[in-house]
């Protein structure tokens, strides 16, 4: 798929807080319980943008607007992006600096509407990136999706209910383009004269 050259922004969100996690002792997942809830490391404005197929997780400051960490993400559900166990409020994700360093932060909303507008909002993008990638496989490949049929089978009829209101009808044969017959009554052909409708 063809990376796109703007930006857009998929969701702000005005109130994040940021937490030091300690590392998985196991495979079970994270617990925000084990975070200090009570002392975020720092709080402040979250946007999720959208450059091509990336979706990116911008923590910034309120006022300013200066960046403080970025989560680039390639795939929802993955690793870049995770939900904890014991809450939908909370989430751990994957920042980067420009240099390759990573280290995992978790994140909280105050409110579940907030959370859960977050994780929508990446839902989306990537409905949208996995239908653009079949679109775009269709396009290279349209002779592998079937034909449709729509012509009638041999012995197939269909029947047609045509009202005709109750005003006078004119059918107009093919062969002739002056004869007309008056469906109210008039059996007889006529000659038609200039008439106005």
């Amino acid at each position: 798929m063809e990376e796109s050259g703007y930006e857009s922004v998929l969701c702000v969100k005005p109130d994040v807080h940021v937490y030091r996690i300690p590392p998985r002792a196991t495979n079970r997942g994270y617990r925000a319980a084990e975070w200090q809830l009570d002392q975020p490391s720092w709080s402040g404005r979250l946007r999720i943008t959208a450059k091509g197929q990336m979706a990116y997780i911008k923590l910034e400051d309120r006022t300013s607007g200066e960046l403080f960490a970025q989560a680039p993400v390639d795939q929802f559900p993955g690793t870049a992006v995770e939900s904890v166990t014991d809450s939908s409020r909370y989430f751990v994700i994957r920042i980067e600096d420009g240099n390759g360093r990573r280290a995992f932060i978790g994140i909280g909303f105050g409110d579940r509407g907030d959370a859960f507008d977050f994780n929508v909002a990446l839902q989306d993008h990537f409905k949208w990136v996995k239908q653009q990638c079949e679109f775009a496989k269709q396009a290279q490949n349209p002779d592998q999706s079937p034909k449709l049929d729509l012509g009638f089978k041999e012995g197939q009829t269909i029947k047609l209910n045509i009202a005709v209101s109750s005003t006078v009808a004119w059918l107009w044969w093919p062969w002739s383009h002056d004869i007309c017959v008056d469906w109210l009554g008039c059996d007889s052909f006529s000659r038609l004269e200039e008439t106005n409708i």
